[in-house]
């Protein structure tokens, strides 16, 4: 409409202006409305075309969009294992919450027994240590035993050995053997008491170490597991639609728990959705506005800070099925990220509200460099001019939209 208010100022009231005061026609008389057709076609006719061509020039130099959300991430509250709810720490279905803090307990007992049964494994380690070293001491006990023994043995098979090259005929050589076979016997319990020691120190050096580093880490794992059951927030938030209650059983896959906004989810930037034919003007720190239904009768200041170079209308999955072309019915838009041109742009603005955004368009830097001519500049700042229509159309739009949601749609 304001366009063509605009193009009827330049066609349609020049022509009306000089019938009516250059020849003197009159309103009603000679102006009825077939002389008003008749000798106003050309200014109407002229008045529809450069309506038309300036609503193209509006809308493809400077797009304007009604889909425009500030989305916002959630995160689902599960536990990483089933069980059944123990303990909630969250009063109500909502409310704050700090990193780190417990949101709910699952049912820790078996998680506790086997954390119990690994330190009763570590004790009974530290225990087998204790009488591992007290076998080293025993078995260095034997070995200076043993050792006496082989050395009597030996002391007295010298001696024997020592009269018998004196005098055959005071020792047997019978005895001789004995005595031979006892010192061969009593080397032998020397090897074994030392080989008793040493297995008692590859005990306490290797085994019982090994084994004490399998039990810590079972109560390791066991402690991880019991520290499964409690439930945790990752980033500051506030938890939403929290209707557990004690005694439910909680499935990460199937049921969880309930929802956590992150702190300052949706108030950072919007994602508005622009069409696909203005896909070449739309440019990072493009100059953008946006008024939103939760905070009427306000035009916020935006800036283009990203433009997805994929369109989600066009993606697919692999898979048994080929590709029909013919099944994207509605073609998808190009997102644009926009983020407030000013600190604390989007404050009361609530996350998820629908928003109506407009982006312009500038070619001040173009003109600006001497890269174009005269006439093209002249174009140019032109096509700059025309975004205040779109301006005044976004704050008609935001000063209508509270009487159009609350009166004319009956909300």
């Amino acid at each position: 409409m304001l366009e063509l208010l605009l193009c009827s100022l330049l066609t349609i009231l020049p022509d009306y202006l000089y019938r009516r005061y250059a020849q003197g026609k009159r309103l009603g008389r000679e102006i009825t409305l077939y002389s008003v057709w008749f000798e106003l076609r050309w200014g109407i006719v002229a008045c529809l075309m450069l309506t038309v061509g300036l609503i193209t020039v509006i809308f493809y130099n400077h797009p304007s969009t009604t889909s425009a959300t500030l989305f916002y991430r959630t995160v689902p509250i599960l536990p990483e294992t089933n069980g059944r709810v123990a303990e909630i720490y969250v009063d109500g279905v909502s409310g704050e919450v700090k990193q780190g803090a417990p949101i709910f307990r699952l049912d820790s007992a078996t998680q506790q027994a086997a954390a119990e049964a690994a330190r009763r494994k570590i004790a009974e380690v530290d225990a087998a240590l204790v009488a591992a070293r007290t076998d080293v001491v025993a078995a260095e006990g034997k070995i200076q035993e043993a050792r006496s023994a082989y050395q009597q043995a030996v002391d007295e098979l010298d001696t024997k050995q020592e009269l018998n090259r004196r005098n055959a005929a005071i020792v047997a050589a019978r005895e001789i053997e004995r005595l031979q076979n006892v010192v061969t016997g009593r080397q032998g319990a020397v090897a074994a008491a030392t080989a008793a020691k040493d297995a008692a120190e590859v005990q306490i050096s290797t085994l019982l170490p090994a084994q004490k580093a399998s039990a810590e880490a079972a109560l390791a794992q066991a402690e991880v597991e019991l520290a499964k059951t409690v439930v945790r927030a990752g980033v500051n938030g506030r938890v939403e639609q929290f209707t557990l209650r004690v005694g439910d059983i909680v499935n990460p896959f199937m049921r969880p728990a309930g929802i956590l906004i992150p702190e300052g989810a949706g108030r950072k930037a919007i994602t508005a959705g622009f069409g696909q034919i203005e896909a070449q003007m739309m440019k990072v720190g493009m100059v953008a506005e946006v008024t939103c239904i939760s905070k009427p009768w306000t035009v916020i200041p935006m800036v283009v800070t990203g433009v997805q170079d994929f369109i989600a209308a066009g993606q697919f999955r692999g898979g048994e099925q080929l590709i029909d072309p013919q099944q994207v019915i509605r073609p998808g838009t190009i997102l644009v990220f926009l983020e407030p041109l000013y600190e604390g742009g989007l404050e009361g603005v609530t996350p998820g509200s629908s928003c109506i955004a407009n982006a312009y368009t500038s070619n001040h830097d173009l003109i600006d460099s001497g890269q174009v001519g005269a006439t093209k500049g002249l174009v140019l700042h032109a096509v700059d001019a025309v975004g205040l229509v779109h301006a005044m159309i976004l704050r008609i739009q935001a000063l209508l939209l509270p009487i159009q949601t609350l009166v004319f749609a009956g909300h």
